[in-house]
């Protein structure tokens, strides 16, 4: 690097060495396959996606079956929705740990991931849309001498 002496020579090094953005590529298995790891509270999804009918199976069922609710299957199918790639990925997770509401959040992580690895051009959509992120809030840990992680016991004057 170069000693600089005044502002104006400053402007001329800024413009020679531009920052560039790091590209994505495409990272598969083997097997064709994109996989990412999804997490929500407590639970931990892995996710692998390939071409084909839009099957998704979730630990070895097919995934209305294991998440009944319309709430969690609307939740778990938002990112393939939103990169508007519906019926073009098979998808099988494998997801264990939490509740059913926590493991659709860790499915909906791993999908979005996933799908990054595998058509990294889709990855302004899903970031725009907050898919990517991993939403980090946990349950709180009891403490010592609380009933919970912060309601104390009753209190009684006599």
């Amino acid at each position: 690097m170069a000693e600089l002496n005044s502002l104006e020579e400053l402007g001329s090094v800024a413009a020679v060495e531009e920052v560039q953005a790091p590209a994505y590529v495409q990272k598969l298995d083997e097997h064709g396959r994109a996989y990412a790891t999804g997490k929500r509270k407590d639970a931990v999804a892995r996710v692998w996606i390939k071409p084909g009918t839009g099957k998704i199976t979730i630990n070895k069922r097919d995934f209305p079956t294991y998440f009944a609710r319309p709430v969690l299957q609307m939740v778990l199918q938002q990112p393939i929705v939103a990169a508007a790639r519906t019926g073009q990925f098979d998808i099988v997770a494998t997801v264990a740990g939490g509740g059913l509401s926590g493991q659709a959040g860790a499915v909906r992580h791993g999908i979005s991931k996933a799908l990054t690895l595998y058509e990294p051009g889709l990855r302004a959509v899903l970031k725009k849309g907050g898919f990517l992120t991993r939403d980090s809030r946990v349950v709180e840990r009891k403490k010592y001498g609380k009933a919970k992680a912060r309601r104390s016991f009753q209190f009684s004057k006599r």
